[in-house]
């Protein structure tokens, strides 16, 4: 299971997706640990089972055990500061900023690796969801670290291709008969 074969399980209209999948992997200027851990982090974001289960083995081939936590762990808790926090936003009460927000992060204060690489895919899960208050707030602190915009983009980059594609293999698995039309 891997990257190959979820390129070559992608319908002839996603050529562009076959393309771009190789290439944010094998281009990308992330480190082993900061790619693998976006990989990860946006596979699970994205909720694609098949993409999950071809590249979940992948990701754990190049992380260690605490990278792998970690990165679950950010995928988690985005999970849920993703909903809270896009929620606050749309909102457009700022009474509610003022609020506490009563939920456990306790992840953040210790994530198991690097903070930067937290960050990163904190960054990443927070673009697939959709969350431009949490994206900021992750920009910001990756910025404040050194982390180049270069790296920045390439993480997102990869989310953005990784949740492309398990949402084109789900649909494809859920519909066939689109890939006929």
């Amino acid at each position: 299971m891997s990257v190959e074969t979820l390129r070559a399980a992608l319908p002839d209209y996603a050529k562009d997706l076959r393309l771009n999948l190789g290439s944010v992997i094998s281009q990308s200027r992330l480190g082993e640990q900061r790619l693998w851990g976006t990989v990860l982090v946006a596979v699970i974001a994205s909720r694609g089972r098949t993409a999950l289960a071809e590249l979940e083995p992948e990701a754990r081939e190049h992380l260690g055990d605490e990278a792998y936590r970690a990165a679950q762990a950010a995928a988690a808790i985005m999970a849920m500061n993703n909903v809270y926090y896009r929620s606050l936003h749309l909102l457009e009460d700022d009474e509610y900023d003022r609020m506490r927000a009563g939920l456990r992060m306790n992840v953040l204060a210790n994530p198991g690796v690097d903070r930067s690489d937290f960050e990163l895919w904190s960054l990443a899960a927070s673009a697939v969801n959709g969350c431009g208050r949490c994206l900021q707030a992750h920009e910001h602190e990756l910025r404040s670290r050194g982390v180049s915009r270069e790296e920045i983009q390439d993480a997102i980059r990869v989310a953005s291709v990784i949740h492309a594609v398990a949402v084109t293999i789900e649909a494809e698995e859920s519909v066939p008969r689109l890939s006929a039309a």
